[in-house]
């Protein structure tokens, strides 16, 4: 039997690469619905888009945690 590819590198690289996937639809989410938000009730603008900031900022705190763990759990 013979090996036709060879995986070679950090395969955790590339999980980072899928997981990318879920904040970045999260924060396409978050500013859509909130630009909706502004559009139906502008008189509600600060406290709708603060809800915004915090939403994005949880969301790329996921996205930075998927980076950071890359290099806690190193793959062999």
């Amino acid at each position: 039997m013979s090996t036709l590819a060879a995986v070679t590198g950090n395969v955790a690289s590339i999980g980072y690469g899928l997981a990318a996937i879920g904040p970045g639809v999260g924060v396409g989410i978050i500013f859509g619905n909130g630009t909706q938000a502004l559009a139906r009730q502008p008189e509600a603008a600060g406290l709708i888009r603060t809800n915004q900031i915090m939403g994005f900022a949880f969301c790329e705190a996921l996205a930075l945690i998927g980076i950071v763990m890359g290099f806690v759990y190193p793959s062999a």
